[in-house]
């Protein structure tokens, strides 16, 4: 097989077969079995000799069915949402023009996009319209910027640079969080240096007496918009009144838990989130972009630069601050969306998911061998199978069991957790295309597989 170069004539043939699969995938999403397969489908040595782009792509197609249809409305593990249609094709061109969004000197497109995307998102979750943000590859990442902001504020409380000078000398980072404190966030504050192992856990109510004990002393605050269990929300307006007493960086971690802004039926949970430092959230959750992106916001604009400024003689000074120095424009699939279905749009779209989440829950109510574990207050529902005549442990084997069974069957797709303890089910309702049709199968497909496993014991 030649040079690429000498090949270019694929180029054509090879995105309009692209576009007949894309057709053929989503013609069918509605229904499909979210996870056909599991077998290993590829491997084998590195070829001496390509066979060319069709070739590649209808093998790769051929293989397919073990990619998990996650952009479907029937998934819903992780709190993953799907690619609304503006999403899936802005995209595609984002794709085809391949910008570096790291500087609008190599992307003037990508950064005016960005911009514009930053301040409509702080538009919809009414933040206030003078904080700084930035796109990021998730929530994780998100959480780095913003700890990574509240970093240099606290060292700057010490009269230290620790951007350029690090920690040396400077006493431990004091942190605090709830029990909801999420993976992400522990990781987060491993990448800054502050350590995975930092934050002492308190409730709301020892809150104050930690930071009272600091006796001035500045400390970080991370509240947590959104329990990935349950949906639940820390008391974020009083976390804020006791960090602004206290002299701390209040971080929000508002993966999903953010949306919660955009309708009056939820947004007293999230009261509070425009007196926080920084703020982040997921945009491949509930805004529906394709992975992989996020966005953190920060109060102080002026914070964002130093973590994160890259120099060198070739460079432009105006790169974007970010952990990333190579950036895909994830602004064009957030502006796109934003532009096509709007605030009402995606308000409508957050109730009929929280009035989904309500049905899946009254629906455990009313089934004896299902158990609701926590009250719906968002859009997760955390419920267990729970046959009569088992006790603590043998449900929490028989509820892993089915819970490998509702993967394997693939019909409806959502995992396991522990919650207080016990083993549970936390699907999650995020999806654009999810109606009532596709919650309804989540409670009918575990009666069925459950009631398969018990007979089979």
């Amino acid at each position: 097989m030649p040079d690429p170069l000498e090949r270019r004539d694929e180029e054509a043939d090879a995105l309009a077969f692209a576009v007949d699969e894309a057709r053929r995938y989503l013609a069918d999403i509605d229904e499909a079995p979210v996870l056909a397969s599991r077998d290993q489908r590829f491997g084998g040595r590195l070829p001496e000799d390509g066979d060319g782009a069709l070739v590649a792509l209808r093998e790769l197609v051929a293989g397919s069915d073990v990619a998990t249809r996650s952009s479907g409305p029937r998934f819903f593990h992780f709190v993953t949402g799907g690619t609304t249609p503006a999403a899936l094709a802005a995209d595609w061109l984002t794709s085809l023009l391949d910008q570096n969004a790291f500087s609008a000197v190599s992307s003037p497109l990508g950064a005016q996009l960005e911009d514009v995307a930053v301040r409509w998102l702080l538009d919809l979750f009414e933040l206030p319209e003078n904080w700084g943000g930035v796109l990021t590859s998730g929530a994780t990442m998100a959480n780095f910027v913003g700890l990574a902001c509240g970093r240099r504020w606290w060292a700057q409380e010490h009269g230290v640079d620790v951007d350029e000078r690090g920690f040396a000398g400077l006493p431990a980072v004091p942190v605090f969080s709830t029990p909801y404190l999420h993976a992400s966030a522990r990781k987060a504050l491993g990448m800054v240096g502050v350590g995975r192992e930092s934050p002492t856990i308190v409730d709301a109510d020892d809150l104050e007496r930690a930071l009272a004990a600091l006796d001035g002393a500045p400390a970080i605050v991370i509240a947590n918009a959104g329990d990935v269990n349950t949906g639940d929300f820390d008391p974020i307006a009083r976390m804020a009144d006791l960090a602004e007493a206290h002299r701390a960086w209040l971080h929000v971690d508002g993966a999903f838990g953010l949306f919660a802004r955009l309708t009056p039926e939820a947004s007293e949970l999230a009261e509070g989130i425009e007196r926080a430092d920084s703020v982040i959230a997921d945009g491949h959750k509930w805004l529906n972009v394709p992975y992989d992106c996020g966005f953190a916001f920060v109060r102080d604009s002026g914070l964002l630069k130093e973590p994160f400024r890259l120099t060198a003689a070739y460079l432009p000074s105006d790169e974007t601050p970010s952990p990333e120095a190579s950036r895909r424009a994830r602004s064009l699939a957030v502006w796109a969306t934003l532009r096509a279905y709007g605030r009402k749009g995606y308000r409508a779209m957050v109730e009929r998911h929280l009035e989904l989440a309500r049905r899946l829950g009254r629906r455990v109510e009313d089934e004896p061998e299902l158990e609701l574990l926590a009250p719906v207050r968002l859009n997760i529902v955390c419920f267990r199978h729970r046959p009569t005549g088992m006790d603590a442990e043998e449900l929490d084997a028989h509820n892993l069991a089915l819970g490998e069974d509702v993967l394997e069957d693939g019909r409806v797709f959502f995992g396991t957790t522990r919650y207080n303890g016990a083993v549970a089910f936390r699907p999650a309702i995020v999806n654009w295309r999810t109606t009532e049709r596709d919650v309804d199968l989540i409670a009918d497909a575990l009666l069925e597989l459950g009631t398969r496993r018990l007979q089979t014991r």
